[in-house]
């Protein structure tokens, strides 16, 4: 099992002169259940190279087993520092696709055009995609095969616009997740903000915040 791990490069957070990245939550947890479940991992992000983590993601309040087995981990924090360049990699060499979410991919991988391809080769070979909080965003110009948007018409979730609101982001992110998830005709559903949320639809698995991204990962790992 060989699953690709997409990761942001961006790492402002607007105009606000403050940083942003990837949660390391959402990165951390899902790649220990994908290691733990012996699947090779491979990490990739628009720039290559380290991906900026947001500063936020890694205060105690938000510190979990598996950000502190990370801190532990020299050979993850090795390979995170060494992400692969997406545009470099073809979906016929993976088996499965991850999204960690941040804010970061609102402004990158949203637009990215690899990851978009990337992502619409994945879905066309019946190939399991998921994406955790913020990460959904990256399916914002992703078709399907009859050329609609990917998410029109499927059960989906991520962050959503209350738990934007109580982060005090709604007026600086580029698009809200879940107005644009509903725009391009997905069945949006929440639950409680902040609690673990996922949906499942076909080989389309997506999570509502941090606290759904182990899930998330747990069930892309049933589908092998």
């Amino acid at each position: 099992m060989k699953i690709l791990m997409v990761l942001t490069s961006h790492d402002k957070l607007g105009d606000t002169g403050l940083k942003t990245g990837f949660w390391l939550e959402e990165f951390a947890s899902p790649y220990y259940t994908f290691i733990d479940s012996k699947a090779e991992v491979t990490l990739a992000s628009p720039q290559g190279g380290q991906p900026p983590l947001d500063p936020k993601s890694d205060e105690p309040d938000f510190h979990t087993a598996a950000t502190a087995r990370f801190r532990e981990d020299a050979a993850a924090q090795k390979l995170l520092a060494n992400t692969r360049r997406l545009d470099t990699l073809n979906a016929a060499d993976f088996d499965a696709i991850f999204y960690p979410g941040g804010h970061g991919p609102l402004w990158d991988l949203a637009e990215d055009k690899a990851s978009i391809a990337l992502i619409e080769a994945f879905y066309r070979a019946g190939k399991p995609l998921g994406l955790v909080c913020h990460a959904p965003g990256v399916l914002r110009h992703a078709k399907g095969v009859d050329g609609a948007p990917l998410v029109k018409g499927k059960r989906v979730t991520g962050f959503s616009n209350s738990e934007e609101e109580a982060v005090q982001l709604t007026k600086i992110v580029p698009f809200l997740v879940e107005d644009m998830l509903k725009k391009n005709g997905g069945l949006y559903a929440k639950g409680a903000d902040w609690g673990s949320h996922i949906e499942i639809d076909g080989k389309l698995l997506t999570g509502q915040n941090p606290a759904s991204s182990e899930a998330v990962a747990q069930e892309m790992v049933k589908l092998f």
